[in-house]
């Protein structure tokens, strides 16, 4: 029944896409309607389509499983992401549209008067889009996988083809009506199961998570998928049948003393009510009281990751390539800005929601700790928490909201790549350039999926917004505010800042493991690296004074006075 509701969700959203994106078809569109919609959109349609895409699978999926797995400690996501938006409308957002550019590399250009900078900042466009789209990706991987079975590959050619139909058919402007109207089904497909869910736990007697580290209210059994190493937190009798520390069992009772403990591929579990939940290595073992409380454990360079994740996040929003497009399509810097502004209301409308099943699911789906599959949890609760047709019509609800975040953030990413790429070809029309960039856009990250492993959501789209942080966001604060900005300096600080977030980001999903700071500095580097680009972009710019642009004093004019002013 949970598969048919899954099934029935993925028609709908796919379906309702389709009818969505039909509107912007057609033949011969000019670039502007392709990368920005003819500059037409108003703030409140804007502002829905900008929410629709920044709720990607890190928000949806992401953020329920880190509350699962580290409590109180990932609140920094939510809050990071919707105060980025109060940086964005204070320094970027009116200012950018003014420029009158079309895409990020667009702008580089026209106020440093540098192709090479044009070229750098193309490429660091390209690595946040693909960072951003792997989680995109493997998210839907991971739901067809939980909900129908079906294999990861399904999920991943479910979001392309989808993708392309929308983006190909007629770019931005089939993209905004796509995303603005999916944040309202993310919103309501996340909103009702999570009142629903909550009202059935005030029935159970609406007990808290125990105080001591999380137990199995029920008899519960686990099939192992890969390999895990996990820690049991004390003395466990279970019934395993398969291999357990090396050895084959045959399904008797097998006790498991505290500590370490390898389980093999194939092997069934049976954990009796009551047993402390054994923790996948990676993850902590944590009583309630330090899965509530902020930076509630001293382990793993807690402080350094924490504030260098919020950084990563805060900043990285500035500079997100597929976010700031879509600020070209306002009609005037002012309703840019005023588009800016709703942002943020709308998003920490959402992130109340996902925080809540991160919270349920310490309760009823413990055994993710085990497996290590946070990102199901949003997912599996419904079901758990509501045996039979009820619980399968919340997962319809779940699912065609895990769906249209997948297809309209992967929808906004690729027109993002696609228009930077396209405006720096010049030999090619628009159109078939932007289509041939589309096609470049989706494909690239695919040979990297079944070599990424069981990331979380939310750990690969930091990446990305790390890389943000420590490349484009330098960029934009300069390049709008400091007149002494120079191409050499622009240039020095993507290099060093956006290369060196980019080989972090290489070497965690393909290296390692690591562990003690080289793991921190390698999952967090933002505080490090951000600061190391803006300074070497202002000491390389102050070396090159005598480069800066002739233009300077125009550019920053036409950048923040407004239009009316100008046209005088």
């Amino acid at each position: 029944m949970a598969v048919a509701a899954a099934l029935g969700a993925l028609a709908a959203v796919l379906g309702l896409t389709a009818v969505l994106g039909r509107p912007g078809r057609r033949t011969g569109a000019p670039g502007s309607e392709l990368i920005a919609a003819s500059r037409g959109v108003t703030p409140w349609w804007n502002a829905s389509a900008i929410s629709g895409e920044y709720l990607s699978a890190a928000a949806y999926l992401g953020t329920a499983g880190l509350v699962l797995a580290y409590g109180a400690d990932m609140l920094w996501l939510p809050v990071g992401a919707t105060a980025g938006y109060v940086l964005l409308l204070a320094f970027v957002t009116a200012p950018l549209r003014r420029s009158g550019a079309y895409t990020i590399s667009d702008f580089a250009e026209w106020r440093l008067g540098s192709r090479c900078v044009r070229r750098i900042v193309t490429g660091c466009v390209c690595f946040i889009g693909w960072f951003y789209l792997l989680p995109q990706f493997q998210g839907a991987g991971v739901t067809l996988r939980v909900l129908t079975g079906a294999p990861g590959w399904a999920g991943w050619v479910l979001v392309v083809v989808a993708a392309l139909a929308v983006v190909v058919s007629g770019g931005m402007r089939s993209i905004t009506a796509v995303q603005a109207v999916q944040f309202w089904v993310k919103l309501a497909a996340v909103a009702v199961p999570a009142v629903a869910l909550l009202a059935l736990w005030r029935l159970d007697g609406g007990d808290p998570a125990s105080g001591d580290v999380p137990h199995f209210s029920r008899d519960t059994r686990v099939l192992v998928g890969d390999r895990l190493a996990v820690s049991v937190p004390a003395d466990t009798v279970v019934a395993a049948r398969g291999p357990v520390d090396g050895t084959r069992h045959d399904g008797g009772p097998l006790r498991l003393p505290a500590g370490p403990h390898t389980i093999g591929p194939g092997t069934n579990v049976v954990f009796p009510s009551g047993a402390p939940v054994p923790h996948a290595r990676q993850l902590p073992v944590q009583d309630g009281a330090t899965w509530a409380m902020p930076i509630g454990r001293s382990e793993g360079h807690g402080l350094y990751s924490g504030y260098s994740a919020m950084l990563g996040v805060l900043l990285g929003t500035m500079g997100l390539p597929h976010i700031l497009m879509r600020f070209y399509t306002n009609t005037s810097g002012s309703t840019a800005r005023r588009t800016a502004a709703l942002v943020p209301g709308l998003l920490a409308l959402f992130y109340v929601f996902p925080v809540l099943y991160g919270t349920l699911g310490r309760i009823y789906t413990p055994e993710l700790l085990l497996t290590g599959d946070l990102d199901a949890t949003i997912l599996l609760l419904p079901r758990r928490m509501v045996p039979g047709a009820a619980g399968a019509l919340l997962t319809g609800f779940v699912a065609a909201g895990a769906f249209a975040a997948f297809i309209s953030t992967s929808c906004g990413i690729v027109v993002a790549i696609a228009g930077t790429l396209s405006q720096c070809a010049r030999r090619r029309t628009g159109i078939t350039a932007f289509r041939i960039g589309v096609v470049f856009a989706l494909a690239a990250p695919l040979p990297l999926l079944p070599r990424v492993g069981p990331q979380g959501a939310a750990t690969l789209v930091t990446m990305a917004l790390c890389v943000s942080a420590c490349s484009l966001c330098p960029l934009l604060v300069l390049g709008i505010w400091w007149r002494g900005l120079t191409a050499s300096g622009a240039a020095a600080g993507l290099l060093l800042g956006g290369g060196l977030s980019v080989a972090a980001g290489v070497a965690r999903l393909f290296c390692g493991p690591w562990t003690g700071w080289p793991a921190a500095l390698l999952a967090h580097p933002a505080m490090v690296l951000a600061p190391l680009s803006f300074t070497t972009m202002a000491a390389v710019s102050l070396l090159t004074r005598h480069r800066t642009p002739r233009w300077a004093d125009r550019a920053l004019a036409r950048l923040h006075l407004p239009e009316d002013v100008q046209a005088r």
